[in-house]
Formats: structure tokens, C-alpha cells, sequence
């Protein structure tokens, strides 16, 4: 995660950086069931980072985190997916590795200082999955 045990690849950390925000999407939403948190991908847009020859549309970029955030579309009143253009799109099959997700969130914790607790929810949903009840 921070570089320091493998020679410094751009597009890799790109790559991983995109897969970490997902992870952490999902893991609050299987944490904070309450609360939606999803993650999208924006598309290839034309920007200084995209280049001028990127295919998709710079206005359509922002629509799906404002349409998730502010609408009252049942499409999007969902947690714990991911999206494209407002549509739900399959995410990186190692985005839904719980323990990974649990890996990333105790990293965090570690570099921070501050953890993610576990709403009452989202406790009781992990205590079940685990047979603690």
C-alpha cells in the first residue's frame, strides 16, 4: 500500500489506489449498513491525466456520484455497490474479500491512529455471519 518494500510503478499504484477506494466503499457499507456507500468509476475523461483523446463525456463524469448522493431513484438508494454512468457495473472480485476490506481498515487504522467502528447494525450483522450470536 505505501510503496516501500517494491520499486515505484505509476500505473500500478493507479490501479491499486482505484481497488483500495472500492475496498474501503465496501467495507463501511457492510460495517455502517445504515449509511450508503457505494463507489463508481468515473470514466476515462478528457483531462490533463486522461488526455485529450479520452472517450467519455466530461459532463457525464460527475452525474453518478451527485445522482447517488441526492436522489431519491430506488436504483440509487443502495449500499455496497458499484457503478458507471448510473448503472450498477461488477466491481474487482477482490473488492468483496471481506478480509482484505478488514486488512485495509486495520492498515488505516494504523497509519491514522483513527478506526472504523462498527455500527450496532453492522455488529450484529458480522456476529451473525461469524455465529457469535
Amino acid at each position: 500500500m505505501l510503496w516501500t518494500q517494491r520499486r515505484w510503478d505509476g500505473s500500478t499504484a493507479y490501479a491499486e489506489s482505484k481497488l483500495l477506494d472500492v475496498l474501503l466503499a465496501f467495507a463501511i457499507a457492510r460495517r455502517w449498513p445504515d449509511v450508503l456507500s457505494n463507489a463508481l468509476e468515473p470514466g476515462w475523461v478528457p483531462t490533463r491525466m486522461g488526455g485529450p483523446g479520452a472517450p467519455d463525456d466530461m459532463d457525464k463524469a460527475p452525474r453518478t456520484q451527485a445522482w447517488l448522493a441526492v436522489s431519491d431513484d430506488a436504483a440509487a438508494r443502495v449500499s455496497g455497490d458499484y457503478f458507471y454512468h448510473q448503472r450498477r457495473r461488477a466491481a474487482n472480485p477482490q473488492a468483496s474479500d471481506v478480509a482484505l476490506q478488514d486488512r485495509l481498515l486495520r492498515r488505516c487504522e494504523e497509519l491514522s491512529g483513527v478506526g472504523i467502528p462498527h455500527s450496532q447494525a453492522g455488529l450484529a450483522e458480522t456476529s451473525r455471519g461469524a455465529g457469535l450470536e
